[in-house]
């Protein structure tokens, strides 16, 4: 018995399998190639390199297991807004409608930012916040937001949004001073083994509005800092400090304002350590493991299966 996920997002293919009798994951996922120096993908080469990818993702997944599918379930969109869509989401909904139908199995839609909170939440291994009301961050290259997640009798949960980036997202700073620093796009996990090696104390003054946080400051001040002749490994520890520096007042304004609640945070950038075990300590904050911070399927997954007790309790 497994609920499949299916994720295609800018960054990553991904497809995963979860297993409800036993709690367990399986997951595999294939970086989309970007060439050295380029900041991301057009949404066009998103998409072929998904059509490309996503069979040998898949057939990794199901190879050498007999797995029964007893739902499909695909991140359809970034967000469950309105106005929300990226085309690289398409190719991941058409496959898992395809695997749906071949294995007479029901088919289920959510959103990637669902997938990544669910995700956190089972490696975690809270899923039980599912139940109540908590603040999720997510902090990925197209992301900075915080959201008021409550329990949701269709989509499993909602999730307003009550704070974010102005401008930059903290994925994108991370990748702009990566690539100045003539790191890989996705630069993130180079850039934190660069700042490791920095001995540097950084006090940063985050830029806010209200809840809100603006970013883009972080790339000019490391562009100074290059012409500067500073070493790269403080630009990279100051580059890191000032996006926590942004997430750590937002968090407080958000306590203040909501009150004492269950903090999550999910991404791209939440994978950094640097930050989480920052937080862990300060906030006994949730957070996904490096493998489920990422893009992934697996929140996907677990959300089909969700989706999947609840339509069959409703038959009943």
């Amino acid at each position: 018995m497994a609920y499949l996920g299916f994720d295609t997002s800018n960054y990553t293919t991904s497809v995963a399998a979860y297993f409800p009798d036993d709690g367990r994951v399986i997951q595999e996922k294939l970086l989309l190639p970007v060439k050295d120096g380029e900041k991301g993908l057009r949404q066009s080469d998103a998409v072929f390199h998904h059509t490309v990818q996503l069979k040998k993702v898949f057939q990794k997944l199901m190879e050498g297991r007999n797995i029964h599918v007893d739902g499909v379930c695909a991140s359809a969109k970034p967000c469950l807004r309105d106005d929300s869509y990226m085309p690289c989401f398409l190719v991941g909904r058409t496959a898992a409608s395809c695997a749906a139908l071949s294995a007479n199995a029901p088919f289920f839609e959510t959103a990637h930012q669902h997938g990544h909170i669910v995700a956190a939440l089972f490696s975690a291994g809270r899923l039980d916040l599912l139940k109540e009301k908590f603040v999720a961050f997510h902090l990925s290259g197209g992301t900075t937001e915080a959201l008021l997640v409550s329990p949701d009798e269709n989509e499993i949960i909602s999730a307003e949004k009550i704070a974010g980036s102005l401008d930059l997202k903290a994925g994108q700073a991370v990748d702009r001073v990566g690539l100045m620093l003539g790191l890989r796009f996705p630069c993130g996990k180079e850039l934190e083994k660069l700042a490791l090696q920095s001995e540097k104390k950084f006090r940063v003054r985050p830029s806010m509005k209200d809840l809100d946080c603006s970013l883009s400051g972080i790339e000019n001040k490391a562009k100074r800092f290059i012409e500067q002749g500073e070493k790269s490994e403080d630009i990279a520890l100051f580059c890191i400090e000032s996006v926590a520096a942004a997430l750590d007042e937002m968090t407080k304004r958000i306590l203040e304002q909501y009150g004492n609640l269950p903090l999550v945070y999910s991404g791209g950038v939440m994978s950094n350590t640097i930050i989480s075990e920052r937080f862990k300590e300060k906030y006994n904050a949730v957070f996904a493991k490096p493998e489920f911070s990422c893009d992934n399927a697996a929140g996907v997954a677990i959300i089909g299966c969700l989706k999947g007790k609840r339509k069959t309790e409703r038959n009943l």
